[in-house]
Order: C-alpha cells, then sequence, then structure tokens
C-alpha cells in the first residue's frame, strides 16, 4: 500500500501563525482562542484564514495539475447567513482557486471528527494515484450561531476549560485555520524520482508518515457521547493492531473539557488498555476549533514530538473521571515514535489516526 507523508504544515491562529511560534507558546501555558479582527476589512474572514494557513503549509512546495484540495469545516461562512452564498462548496471553490488549484476541492463536513475525516480523504486521494499531493485545510471562525447552538446544549464553560478535571465545566469554542500537504514522497513529489520508494530529501527522516486512520459511529446520540465510549474504543482497538503499546509517545485526545466527553474518553482508553500511556489535550490552549481541531492539533502533536515532549494539558489539576487516565499536567520528555490523534463529535462519530516520525516502523 502507498505511504502518505506530511510534507507540509501550515498555521493561523490567535497564538501565531508559524509552527515553530505555536508551539512555544502553548509550551509556556499560553492561551487565546479568538482573532483580533480590528484590522481587517476583507469580505470572508472565515475563508481569509484558510488561505493564509494553506499558503504557509505551501512554502516551498509547488502546486501541481495533479494537486487536489480538501476542506474541513463544520461551519464555514455561516456568520454571513442571508448575505451571499454561503455554501461550503463555494468557499472550497474560491479558497482552491485563489491558491492556484485546477482541480475539483472536496468538502469534507462532519461534526468535530471532520479534521481526521479529511485527512483520511486526502490519504485516499493520493493511494488513488490521481494526485501527486493533496492540501488538507481545516478552518472555524466564530459567529452568534454557533455560540448559540453550544450554549443551548448547556454545553460551554463561563471560565478556561479544563480537560479531564473534575471541576470541569464544559468547552471554550475557539478559531483557527490548519493545513498539511500529503504526498507519497518524502519531500516535494516534482524533486522525486518516478517511484515514490524512491523518493529522498533532506526531510526523509522527518517526516511523518499517516499510517493509519479509522472513522466508527457507535450512533449512540445526536449530541452526547457513548457512556461505554464504544465508537472512540472500536477506533483506538482498530489502529492498535498495527501499533505497539510501547511505541506511542502519547495520545492527542480531543479532552473538550465538557463532563461526558472526557468521561467517554477515559472509559475507551481503559477498554484499549491504553490508561496508563500519556495523554494531552489541546482545548485549553486553543479552545475548541471543530472542524479545524484535528488538524490543527495533529501539527502541533507532530511538532512535540519532534522536540521530544509530550505538551501539558493547561486546565488540568485533579483527576475528574472513572477510570484514571495519565494526562500529561506538565511537560515531560517524550518516548516513543507515533502519536495517535483522537476525535470524537456529534451524532456518534469518532477517529483516530496514527502519525509516525520519520515513517518508523
Amino acid at each position: 500500500m502507498t505511504k502518505v507523508y506530511c510534507i507540509g504544515e501550515g498555521l493561523y491562529t490567535p497564538l501565531g501563525s508559524t509552527v515553530d511560534t505555536v508551539l512555544e507558546a502553548v509550551r509556556e501555558g499560553k492561551s487565546a482562542r479568538l482573532f483580533d479582527r480590528s484590522g481587517y476589512s476583507g469580505a470572508s474572514f472565515f475563508e481569509h484564514i484558510a488561505l493564509e494557513a494553506s499558503r504557509n503549509a505551501l512554502k516551498g512546495i509547488e502546486i501541481t495539475p495533479g494537486t487536489g484540495f480538501v476542506l474541513s469545516t463544520t461551519k464555514g461562512n455561516v456568520e454571513h447567513i442571508g448575505k451571499e452564498d454561503i455554501s461550503l462548496a463555494a468557499s472550497a471553490a474560491r479558497i482552491a482557486g485563489a491558491l492556484g488549484i485546477k482541480t475539483k476541492p472536496i468538502v469534507v463536513s462532519n461534526a468535530c471528527i471532520s479534521g481526521i475525516a479529511a485527512l483520511l480523504q486526502g490519504v485516499r486521494m493520493i493511494r488513488s494515484g490521481e494526485y501527486d499531493k493533496v492540501i488538507v485545510t481545516g478552518a472555524e471562525v466564530h459567529s452568534d450561531f454557533i455560540h448559540s447552538g453550544f450554549d443551548c446544549l448547556k454545553a460551554l464553560s463561563p471560565e478556561p476549560c479544563r480537560p479531564f478535571d473534575k471541576d470541569r465545566e464544559g468547552l471554550n469554542l475557539g478559531e483557527a485555520a490548519a493545513a498539511i500537504v500529503l504526498s507519497s514522497c518524502h519531500s516535494e513529489p516534482s524533486s522525486c524520482h518516478s517511484e515514490p520508494s524512491s523518493c529522498h530529501s533532506e526531510r526523509s527522516e522527518e517526516s511523518f508518515e499517516i499510517s493509519d486512520g479509522v472513522i466508527r459511529n457507535d450512533a449512540n446520540h445526536i449530541s452526547g457521547p457513548s457512556r461505554t465510549g464504544e465508537g472512540s474504543y472500536k477506533c483506538l482497538r482498530y489502529v492498535m493492531e498495527n501499533v505497539r503499546k510501547e511505541d506511542i509517545a502519547f495520545i492527542s485526545v480531543h479532552g473538550t473539557a465538557t463532563p461526558y466527553n472526557d468521561e467517554m474518553e477515559s472509559v475507551a482508553l481503559y477498554r484499549a488498555g491504553l490508561s496508563d500511556v500519556p495523554i494531552n489535550a489541546l482545548k485549553g490552549n486553543f479552545g475548541h476549533t471543530l472542524g479545524a481541531a484535528g488538524i490543527l492539533e495533529a501539527i502541533v502533536s507532530m511538532a512535540a514530538l519532534e522536540k521530544g515532549i509530550v505538551l501539558p494539558t493547561k486546565g488540568f489539576h485533579e483527576m475528574g473521571v472513572t477510570y484514571p487516565v495519565n494526562v500529561s499536567a506538565l511537560e515531560r520528555p517524550a518516548s516513543g515514535k507515533l502519536i495517535i490523534k483522537l476525535l470524537s463529535g456529534f451524532g456518534g462519530v469518532n477517529g483516530a489516526m496514527v502519525f509516525r516520525k520519520g515513517g518508523a516502523q
């Protein structure tokens, strides 16, 4: 099976617009959930941040006739409802056009697992042989529409969120954009030989491989997660078939800080025999960025593993879930060569993805 590598990563967040800047902000315990739009005068802030993240990911990478584009978002331009064409397809077409991409863009909107679902779509596009690279971009901006929906569910916390903590009250909403460029080569495909297995570059030992990924739906409830963590457990069980437990540096969990989500994840990790594996959650730094979360948190996690660290979980102080899990409260050294990214969402959807450092086996 064709291997798929992450050859470019780009961010555009309230904490910064480079991977290094954002990583250092997280290490310092900083939090910023919303952009300062005071100097922005364009038509669509959503499309603006998606473009910026995509361009950051594409630095040094050529757009070719075989470049694909996948947009991950849950709400897109919903803040402009009633004013213009706010369809996600229209947004994706405008973003792809601005990047110079000629192939038809694809939209993935599958609740809060959209990021993983979009990356899986990108992997399949590469493996189909019809694309030499695929840009997968996740973006979300805040709006009264989104806030009112979560507020009606009593899911919002009046204070900074506290994933897995006994005093957690709910989630914080955030906005951000993140992009990953996928390829069957370790580096820029135009510099590779005809066979992907022959690809080589200075980045060959550094590129992360997406070695596995899966989506499972437990159909528990329109907005509530399964109390037994069924879908999340099935995702973990699937990816663990090709993973040695000792190779896991850490698991980047969904960690929304809602009472039911964190409890569900603790059950799923326990059932999968992963209670002692280090985990962390990044919602305390960025808020819940919905369709951008999976891509954003994967990029930051890969950057952390490159530094040999497990990032802290901002807001966590005392265990507040039934099955104790190995929450990283403070930064600590990481061992292992891979990361598992875990996500869950409304409608009973769950996803897991494995990122291997340097394609290590």
